[in-house]
C-alpha cells in the first residue's frame, strides 16, 4: 500500500509518528510532505525517513490563501508522480483532501478541534472519512466516524512513551523539586484571531516562582527581560519528558493541557476558546482546570497556588492518568487499521 501523509504541524507529527513507523516496518511504502511550521522539520528529521518540504506556515489571510495554491500544487506534483492510494492528513489540512479529490482517491483526516471553522468549510466537503474524539462537539454528517481516544493517547500511552529522568538532569532539575511547566503561545493561528491569554506574564510568573520552580517553554520567543531566567530552549522531543516529571503545567496552548493530561500531569488551561476533549478531561479526570472568561488570569494563578500547595500532586496525577488510560483506545493502533482499510 501507498499512503502520503502531510504533516502541516508538529502536533501532527507526533499524531502520526507512531502510525507511520509501524506502517513502514510493515512493507508499506510511505511519503511525507510537511508544511514547515516550528520545530515540523527537527520532530521529522528524527524519525530518518524522506520527506519533501511542500509550503511554509504563513501568518495573514492573503499569505495563507496564497501558500495554500503552492502547497497543493507541490503535493499534487508527488502524489501523480507516486500514485498513492491514500492520503492522510491531521486537523484542518485540506490540502490533502483536495489533492485527493483531483487524483480520484480517498482521503482520510484526523481532527479534533471544533473551532478551527474556515478549515472545515474548506475541508470537510471533500475529504472522504473524519475521524474525531467520541467528545467531539460539532455533528460532521456522514462522513464523521468518533472513537473513544485523544490524539495525544497516539504518542504518550506507555506503550510508546517512555519518560527519560535524564532530562532533569540535563536542565539542571533535581527530582525533588516541584515544578511548574508555564507555556505561551504565539497566537497566530487563523482560530487565535482576536483572541490572548495571560497578559501580565511577569506579575503571574513572579508569583506562581514563590510556590514552585517555574519553568518557561513559549513558542513567544519575544519574552520580557524579567523572564527570561525562567526561559529554556529545551529541545521538542524533550517537552513530555519534562512534562511527565512536573506537578503542574499552566499555559494557553490546548494541545500540552491535553498532553499533560495524558501523561499524569494537572494542567491549567488559560484561553477563551473552548475545546471538547479539555472539557472531557476536566468533567471525567478531573486533570485540567480551564478559565477563560474576564477573570481568567487570577482565577488561574489562584486555582495553581492552592495545587501547588499539595504534597501529592504528583502521585495523585499518575493516579488519575491510569484512569484515563484504561477508558481510552490504542490510537495508533486505531489509526493504523483505519488507513488500511482503504487497501
Amino acid at each position: 500500500m501507498k499512503i502520503l501523509f502531510n504533516l502541516s504541524h508538529p502536533g501532527h507529527v507526533h499524531l502520526f509518528k507512531n502510525a507511520i513507523i509501524k506502517l513502514h516496518n510493515e512493507g508499506h511504502r510511505i511519503f511525507l510532505t510537511i508544511i514547515d511550521k516550528d520545530v515540523t522539520v527537527k520532530l521529522i528529521e528524527i524519525m530518518k525517513l524522506p520527506f519533501w518540504k511542500v509550503g511554509d506556515s504563513q501568518r495573514g489571510l492573503f499569505s495563507k490563501a496564497m501558500e495554500t495554491f503552492k502547497i497543493e500544487k507541490n503535493i499534487l506534483k508527488l502524489a501523480i508522480r507516486y500514485k498513492p492510494d491514500v492520503l492522510v492528513g491531521g486537523v484542518g489540512n485540506l490540502y490533502v483532501t483536495h489533492v485527493a479529490q483531483l487524483i480520484n482517491k480517498p482521503s482520510i483526516i484526523f481532527d479534533d478541534t471544533e473551532h478551527a471553522k474556515i478549515e472545515h468549510i474548506l475541508m470537510d466537503p471533500f475529504a472522504t472519512k473524519i475521524y474525531t474524539p467520541n467528545c467531539y462537539k460539532k455533528n460532521l454528517g456522514r462522513k464523521q466516524e468518533r472513537y473513544n481516544g485523544y490524539h495525544e493517547v497516539a504518542y504518550l500511552h506507555p506503550r510508546y512513551f517512555n519518560p527519560d529522568q535524564g532530562v532533569l538532569k540535563r536542565w539542571g532539575i533535581s527530582k525533588k523539586e516541584k515544578i511548574c511547566i508555564v507555556r505561551f503561545v504565539a497566537w497566530d493561528a487563523g482560530h487565535d484571531r482576536g483572541y490572548n491569554g495571560i497578559s501580565n506574564k511577569v506579575s503571574f510568573i513572579q508569583e506562581l516562582s514563590k510556590y514552585s520552580r517555574v519553568i518557561i517553554t513559549s513558542e513567544n520567543h519575544r519574552l520580557p527581560e524579567l523572564l527570561r531566567p525562567y526561559h529554556i530552549n529545551i529541545a521538542p522531543e524533550e517537552l513530555h519528558h519534562l512534562l511527565y516529571f512536573s506537578s503542574l503545567y499552566i499555559g494557553e496552548g490546548a494541545t500540552t493541557a491535553s498532553e499533560s493530561a495524558v501523561l499524569g500531569t494537572h494542567a491549567i488551561y488559560i484561553n477563551p476558546l473552548s475545546v471538547s476533549y479539555v472539557e472531557e478531561q476536566s468533567e471525567l479526570y478531573d486533570l485540567v482546570y480551564s478559565y477563560n472568561d474576564i477573570n481568567q488570569e487570577g482565577n488561574a494563578l489562584d486555582k495553581a497556588i492552592l495545587l501547588l500547595s499539595r504534597d501529592e500532586l504528583w502521585k495523585e496525577g499518575k493516579r488519575k492518568r491510569e484512569k484515563l488510560l484504561k477508558d481510552k483506545i490504542d490510537v495508533t493502533a486505531f489509526i493504523v487499521k483505519k488507513i488500511k482499510s482503504f487497501s
